[in-house]
């Protein structure tokens, strides 16, 4: 285990916590496409696994930045947030609730990504890297718009999900 010793140390374990987490979820993205049944939140989850793949290479840019081999650090958390969608999607449900379900597991990761690529900005800031954390900048940015993009596609398809009744 490494030593945290200054914000740097903190910045590049937390860099490559978000390596890990986006090379796992460009492998977890195509089972929710397969998994959705509403083809605007299939295309919205398209979208998002090719913006993954981008934030996969722009973390790469960045490990060069600091001169450092990209290297990843096992992420749990996305790790528990992928083993709840993939429990979910084994639930027997109509395609509306599982939609619905879907969503929310999305906007979970959605939310960790959002919070992770925010303190690396404000750190690259602060160390002075104002190159990587331009490309933080625009990795932010895709992530609050994908789960912007989430929530009206969730705000359209929730209702079928409401409309759904047990007898």
């Amino acid at each position: 285990m490494a030593e945290l010793l200054t914000l740097e140390d903190l910045f590049l374990h937390e860099m490559r916590d978000l390596y890990d987490a986006e090379q796992r979820l460009t492998k977890a993205i195509p089972k929710l496409i397969k998994a959705a049944h509403a083809p605007d939140l299939k295309q919205a989850l398209q979208s998002h696994l090719e913006e993954t793949e981008t934030h996969v290479s722009r973390l790469e840019q960045i490990f060069g930045m600091f001169d450092q081999p990209p290297k990843s650090e096992t992420c749990e958390g996305i790790k528990g947030l992928i083993e709840e969608g993939d429990d979910l999607m084994q639930q027997k449900a109509e395609d509306g609730v599982a939609d619905a379900g879907l969503i929310a597991a999305a906007q979970k990761v959605e939310h960790y990504e959002i919070s992770g690529y925010g303190s690396l900005q404000t750190w690259a800031r602060l160390l002075g890297r104002d190159d990587a954390a331009q490309l933080l900048e625009f990795t932010l940015a895709e992530e609050k718009q994908a789960d912007h993009k989430l929530t009206d596609v969730a705000r359209r398809l929730n209702t079928r999900a409401a409309g759904v009744q047990r007898f």
